[in-house]
C-alpha cells in the first residue's frame, strides 16, 4: 500500500538551496521577517531560544532539530533580553563563512547549521498546509547524522553536488516529519496518520485513487459510523474527507499534466473521474483554467 507522507514529499519536490553555520555568544538576538520557503536548524551545541510568530517559545538544545515548513517571521537570540538586529532573508546576501553574534571572539554559547530549500511544486502551498507550522525534534540521531550530511555537501563543490543535496533533503524531510507524528501534532496529515481509525481512511484514498469513494465507505474503512468518522476526519486532518480527497487528486492531476506524458483523459482516469469532461470540470473550478491550458503554460 502506497505511503501518504512518502507521497506528498514526492509532489512537493523538495530542493536544497543553501545552508550556513551559525554562532551566538552573550547578549545577541536576531529577527528574521518571514520568509515563505521551507527552512530548518539543527543545534550543533549549546543552546538558544526560537520564538516563531504564531508559536509558543522554543529553548532549543544541542541535538535538537527544527522545520518549519513555510517559515513564518521568527527571533532567535540567546537568553538575556535584547533589542533583535533584523534580517530580510530575501535581500539579505548569503554569508561565506559562518555567521557570529553577539559578542566576537572565544567560544560560543550556542552554534547551529541553518538553511533552506524550495519546493518546485505549484501546489507546495496546499501540500504544506497538511503538515505542522514547526517542527521541533529533539534527540534523534538520524537526523543529527543527515544534517551533519547537508552541511558537508553544501560547503563542497563535488559532482553530484546538487543531486546528492536534493536526495538528503528529501530523507531529512521524511525523518522530521515522521520523527514529529503523533496526537500531540496539530490539525494535519501527520496527526491524521497517527490516528488508528483516520490513517486506514488516508491510506485507503491513496490507494485507491480511482475508486468513487463516499464518506460512508471511508468510515466504514475506519470502523465508525458515518457522522462519527466525518467529524474525526475533520477534526484530525483539518478538512472534511472529500475535500482531502479532492485536493489529492487534483495534485496529482497537476503533477501529471506537468509531465506532458498523458492525455486528459488519461489523467481523468487516473485520479478517479469517469469522463475528460467531468474532470475538466472540476480541474478549472479547483485550479482556475482548465486542464489544456494548465499543461501548456507548464
Amino acid at each position: 500500500m502506497r505511503d501518504p507522507l512518502t507521497e506528498v514529499i514526492a509532489l512537493l519536490q523538495p530542493r536544497a538551496v543553501f545552508s550556513k553555520r551559525i554562532s551566538g555568544a552573550g547578549r545577541w538576538g536576531v529577527r528574521y521577517s518571514e520568509f515563505g520557503q521551507p527552512s530548518f536548524c539543527a543545534v550543533l551545541e549549546g543552546s538558544c531560544r526560537l520564538a516563531v510568530d504564531g508559536q509558543r517559545v522554543l529553548t532549543l538544545e544541542a541535538g535538537d532539530f527544527v522545520l518549519l515548513p513555510a517559515t513564518p517571521g521568527f527571533t532567535l537570540s540567546g537568553f538575556e533580553p535584547v533589542r533583535p538586529d533584523r534580517i530580510d532573508p530575501k535581500v539579505t546576501p548569503a554569508p561565506t563563512g559562518e555567521v557570529r553574534h553577539g559578542t566576537r571572539g572565544g567560544r560560543p554559547d550556542v552554534r547551529l547549521l541553518g538553511g533552506y530549500f524550495v519546493f518546485d511544486s505549484p501546489d507546495a502551498s496546499l501540500l504544506v498546509s497538511l503538515l505542522p507550522a514547526v517542527v521541533h525534534v529533539r534527540g534523534v540521531e538520524r537526523l543529527s547524522a543527515l544534517v551533519r550530511l547537508v552541511g558537508e555537501e553544501s560547503n563542497d563543490q563535488r559532482a553530484g553536488r546538487d543531486l546528492v543535496l536534493t536526495r538528503l533533503v528529501e530523507i531529512l524531510l521524511i525523518e522530521a516529519l515522521r520523527s514529529s507524528s503523533g496526537s500531540a501534532a496539530p490539525p494535519g496529515l501527520l496527526r491524521g496518520l497517527a490516528d488508528a481509525r483516520v490513517a486506514p481512511a488516508i491510506r485507503q484514498m491513496h490507494a485507491q485513487l480511482t475508486r468513487s469513494w463516499t464518506v460512508a465507505e471511508l468510515a466504514k474503512v475506519a470502523g465508525l459510523s458515518r457522522s462519527a468518522f466525518f467529524d474525526r476526519f475533520t477534526r484530525t486532518v483539518g478538512l472534511p474527507p472529500m475535500e482531502y480527497l479532492l485536493a489529492w487528486r487534483m495534485a496529482v492531476a497537476r503533477a501529471l499534466l506537468r509531465r506532458h506524458d498523458f492525455a486528459i483523459a488519461e489523467v481523468a482516469e487516473r485520479v478517479g473521474y469517469g469522463s475528460a469532461s467531468t474532470f475538466s470540470t472540476a480541474f478549472s473550478r479547483h485550479v482556475g483554467q482548465p486542464p489544456s491550458h494548465y499543461a501548456r503554460a507548464g
